[in-house]
């Protein structure tokens, strides 16, 4: 049960409420789930996290399989059910297979077919649990992504870290059918 009222629908809003939560709901996303349901309670930090969060998600210019990569490595730290159930499917049909999303799931190293998804877990990973990134490892995603798509990537990381963090201060649940591997 969370810890405040998800709005889930546009009834009593404010009306700074209200426009934010019809951004939201007519965007790329086409509804409001998940932290939004919370971040909404503050119109104020519901806009802009909004717009970066769809930046993000959907035009930056790190590769669609890496951001879900990424957003799954920020999840596995964090033991943001709501960010795993919700992206798990997403890294899948991006191509990640079961056994690198379980890996990343018990925070374990997984074995990557493809040297992009290499690169970045690493980048990701030593970001978040080293708190800065090695030269060799900025120099290896710099040569791949180049300097914007280091930009994206560290934007993405604090993006689904502060995602991470709200969903799991309010107890946003999943679905009980959910799957965690933690």
């Amino acid at each position: 049960m969370a810890r405040i009222r998800l709005i889930t629908s546009d009834e009593g809003l404010s009306g700074p409420q209200q426009t934010v939560y019809s951004s939201i709901a007519s965007g790329a996303r086409g509804g409001v789930r998940g932290p939004h349901t919370v971040l909404l309670h503050s119109p104020g930090v519901a806009a802009p996290m909004d717009q970066l969060g769809a930046f993000v998600r959907y035009e930056c210019s790190v590769p669609e399989r890496q951001r879900e990569l990424a957003i799954l490595t920020i999840a596995a730290l964090w033991h943001a059910n709501y960010e795993w159930y919700a992206h798990a499917p997403l890294a899948r049909k991006q191509g990640l297979s079961d056994a690198v999303i379980a890996s990343i799931g018990r925070r374990e190293s997984p074995v990557f077919e493809e040297n992009l998804d290499a690169k970045v877990y690493v980048f990701v990973w030593e970001l978040l649990y080293e708190h800065a990134v090695q030269d060799a490892t900025y120099a290896d995603a710099k040569v791949l992504l180049g300097e914007v798509g280091i930009v994206d990537l560290v934007a993405l990381v604090g993006y689904y870290s502060a995602i991470a963090m709200t969903l799991n201060a309010f107890e946003v649940d999943t679905p009980t059918d959910a799957l965690l591997p933690w």
